[in-house]
């Protein structure tokens, strides 16, 4: 299906991007999300404005004790990023994953947080990591944990006339790793799981298993207080309530985030 007319902009730097969004224009960034849902008629924008010519939102840097990372910095970049490797093994682990190789050439870190799709692979890699984002609005810069960016399927607390900017990973997730089980090396996972081991504990985090990425806050407390791995994964999908589909049952799903989640800490435990 051929998406609609509209009115199509290519911004040249961040203040000429939020510039059109306050006029009203739906941000692109890869355009892997947006695109198809235009093609269905989901989604309908009147104006786009393009972020592919700004280049202050592509990159990795280090700051300080985090990484900086553009929001328009692709997945494949992402994944082969030695700095992201070295210091948030999750992150790289989860975007190498993502998709085919058009997927992760095209895909980018901030649209993938900005999409919010319950399934999407970054934003719960990113949540175990213990990331945050930078919005850029009219009225300035905030900071927002990625625990409460995604409040919901498909929705974010990013206003309309904001943009996120910066990704902020912690540089002390490097004894980290993410599992997901997927029908095709393709698809989006049924489950996936990311765990990160740090000076303050263990933090783990799921996708698939509700309307936003979850926190797996009994397999933590677990871990944090010496329990056993068993014990850890008797208690992970605690409170998780992920819908039957075809993909399979309720309690298939729960037991699924056990298993991943002793996958993704044995990994981890190993880095």
């Amino acid at each position: 299906m051929i998406p609609s007319t509209l009115e199509y902009t290519k911004a040249r730097s961040i203040d000429e991007a939020l510039a059109a969004v306050a006029a009203g224009a739906r941000p692109l960034a890869g355009g892997m999300s947006l695109l198809p849902m235009m093609r269905l008629r989901l989604a309908s924008p009147g104006a786009v404005v393009d972020l592919g010519g700004v280049p202050e939102l592509v990159g990795v840097c280090e700051d300080g004790d985090e990484l900086a990372v553009g929001a328009m910095t692709t997945h494949r970049a992402i994944a082969n990023d030695p700095l992201i490797a070295r210091h948030c093994h999750v992150v790289a682990q989860a975007a190498a994953g993502v998709g085919s190789m058009t997927i992760r050439n095209r895909g980018t870190i901030g649209g993938s947080l900005a999409h919010a799709d319950p399934h999407g692979d970054l934003p719960a890699a990113i949540l175990a990591a213990g990331g945050a984002v930078i919005v850029r609005g009219p009225g300035g810069e905030r900071r927002v944990d990625v625990g409460d960016l995604i409040t919901s399927y498909l929705t974010t607390t990013i206003a309309d006339d904001e943009l996120i900017t910066q990704v902020r990973l912690p540089k002390d997730a490097a004894q980290s790793a993410y599992a997901k089980f997927h029908r095709r090396a393709i698809d989006w996972s049924i489950i996936g799981v990311g765990v990160s081991i740090g000076a303050d504990g263990v933090r783990a985090a799921a996708t698939g298993v509700g309307e936003r990425p979850m926190r797996l806050t009994g397999f933590e407390s677990v871990l944090d207080g010496g329990g056993s791995l068993e014990a850890a994964i008797a208690r992970a999908a605690e409170g998780l309530s992920p819908t039957a589909d075809l993909d399979g049952s309720t309690e298939y799903k729960q037991h699924l985030v056990g298993v991943l989640a002793a996958r993704a800490y044995a990994e981890a435990s190993s880095r």
